[in-house]
């Protein structure tokens, strides 16, 4: 009997003890715990597309017979004598790029001409027949490595359309024909990060299947790390113009069963995407720094304001501009054109080197996971504009939004930059922004990047307030930046203001 009285205290006091440590467990671990991320709303990019979708600006060079002939197409017919880039110097070309912040390059090996820029072993329409050290030059080589000797990639542009090769118009042939050059380009010259399948062909080229789905997979198996563009991707998507601009809805994701390479039809959803769409394919914009995609001795480099203005229009939509500088016929990008290109550059760093909304306080509607819990507001102006960001509590109800309070004075900006994980999917539909309560500016999509250049110029205010009016689930915003641009004048001369 003494022995369980005995018992019950020690008993008591053992089971008091658990209880304690298991409240401080409970309470310890809701101090310290991270909430998990929210899940993802596929389709989503592979690694390959991520990482060409943070490029930006990329750089295309057509170059070859037509840069001699001054013609933008070529016939098939032009005698490989006729090139001759006595001073071709491809570290040039790698020279401008790098100081443009540029990352990727992409040269023409073969145009709708036929003629080769490397020394075939299947044609000798080719480098093999020109003048240009003595048949013995092989451009792409001194292209691939004088990007890589100063860290650019490299991507080529094999022409599906060919004037000059008489297999051309027999399936079998010209298939087999192809294929063979795509190994000496996939096999011969290294890592190659983009190749580019262009639809175009004349209204009077004879009748031709290309076996795409073939080239494509004889590139997935020589190039592990490479995005196949074309009309219908299956990497990346043309944008459906040559103009550099995307549409003001511009979706990454799109049903690729409703593309096809050369199809006039689909251009307007190209270039918008599509919300409900099954494949993660975002779009890319290409345009040509002069008018035309060769180089022409009449013709000079585009304003800074016209390359401003694409920019916004393709970087500020959710796309990744491909700007061609083409060599002229000496073998060199000619100096009006580099100087451009690095103007555009400068142009670009001043606009978005500094950011406002690091300066301010912000805050949220709601965070997941709570104060601690990873996603708080202040992660839209750290340095990670992917895998860091703000996302709203599951249990708010599509009342989204993030605002950025001045902490002195009010702030002077006319541009507006905003970005959402699109590691965990595209997700927003519809957005709208408002200073000190005034709404300044509406849009839909925003993806990787969303810019919005404000129609009345510059605006002066205390707030900034970002609502996330529709979206895909909850809403994951990576980034988001108050700048000045300085070359933005809406009103000649008078900045509209508000508040001001």
């Amino acid at each position: 009997m003494q022995m369980i009285i005995m018992a019950k205290p020690h008993n008591f006091f053992h089971i008091s003890t658990l209880l304690l440590l298991f409240q401080s467990a409970i309470s310890w671990n809701d101090q310290t715990k991270v909430a998990t991320p929210p899940l993802p709303i596929p389709p989503l990019p592979s690694y390959s597309q991520l990482k060409w979708q943070q490029r930006e600006i990329i750089m295309f060079l057509h170059f070859g017979v037509n840069t001699f002939t001054d013609r933008e197409w070529g016939t098939g017919l032009e005698s490989p004598s006729v090139f001759n880039p006595t001073g071709l110097n491809a570290s040039q070309w790698a020279d401008a790029a790098a100081q443009a912040g540029i990352s990727l390059m992409i040269l023409t090996a073969k145009h709708h001409d036929g003629f080769c820029l490397w020394p075939s072993k299947y044609t000798d329409h080719s480098v093999i027949g020109s003048p240009w050290k003595n048949g013995k030059g092989d451009v792409v080589k001194e292209f691939v490595e004088a990007a890589k000797a100063r860290g650019i990639d490299s991507g080529l542009y094999l022409s599906p359309w060919d004037r000059h090769d008489p297999r051309y118009g027999h399936d079998k042939l010209y298939n087999e024909y192809y294929l063979a050059q795509l190994q000496e380009l996939l096999k011969g010259y290294g890592d190659v990060r983009e190749i580019w399948f262009d639809g175009a062909k004349g209204s009077n080229a004879k009748n031709m299947s290309y076996y795409f789905n073939d080239w494509f997979s004889m590139v997935r198996e020589l190039q592990s790390s490479i995005n196949i563009f074309s009309d219908a991707g299956p990497d990346v998507r043309w944008v459906g113009d040559e103009n550099g601009y995307a549409g003001s809805t511009c979706w990454s994701t799109i049903n690729a069963t409703s593309l096809s390479i050369g199809n006039a039809t689909i251009i307007s959803y190209l270039n918008s995407g599509d919300s409900k769409g099954t494949n993660w394919l975002p779009a890319e914009c290409d345009v040509s720094i002069r008018t035309g995609w060769f180089w022409h001795k009449s013709q000079a480099p585009k304003k800074v304001s016209e390359l401003l203005d694409i920019y916004y229009k393709s970087v500020g939509r959710n796309c990744v501009l491909l700007i061609n500088v083409p060599p002229n016929t000496t073998g060199l990008i000619s100096k009006g054109d580099v100087q451009r290109l690095k103007q555009f550059r400068e142009a670009i760093d001043a606009i978005f080197s500094s950011n406002l909304a690091q300066n301010c306080l912000v805050k949220a509607s709601s965070q997941r996971g709570g104060k601690n819990g990873g996603f708080e507001a202040k992660n839209v102006v750290d340095d990670d504009h992917l895998w860091t960001y703000w996302a709203p509590s599951e249990k708010e109800k599509g009342d989204y939004w993030i605002e950025f309070k001045s902490r002195s004075g009010k702030i002077k900006f006319n541009v507006i930059r905003i970005q959402e994980a699109i590691g965990l999917g595209q997700r927003v539909k519809k957005h709208e922004i408002y200073v000190d309560g005034i709404r300044v500016a509406k849009g839909t999509t925003i993806g990787h990047k969303r810019l919005h250049r404000l129609e009345k110029g510059v605006v002066h205010g205390y707030s900034v307030m970002i609502k996330i009016v529709k979206a895909k689930g909850l809403p994951l915003i990576s980034s988001v930046g108050l700048h000045f641009d300085p070359f933005w004048n809406p009103n000649q001369g008078i900045n509209g203001s508000i508040n001001s």
